[in-house]
């Protein structure tokens, strides 16, 4: 299994948004993601880049 961490803007440790994601969706402007729990998180704004490899998402919030 796969797990991510998803950052805000940049990988930092004060960007965490989210970890061991599992699930990332872009829907309506809206970035959902999902963690291992299935707890949920929604941003309004847009995926920049996921690493998979290295098991890494940063995206932009907008508005």
């Amino acid at each position: 299994m796969c797990l991510s961490t998803v950052y805000r803007d940049k990988v930092s440790a004060e960007n965490i948004v989210l970890s061991n994601v599992t699930r990332i969706e872009c829907k309506d402007g809206m970035v959902i993601l999902t963690d291992l729990l299935e707890r949920q998180v929604a941003i309004h704004g847009q995926l920049l880049m996921a690493n998979l490899i290295d098991g890494l998402a940063i995206i932009r919030e907008e508005g």
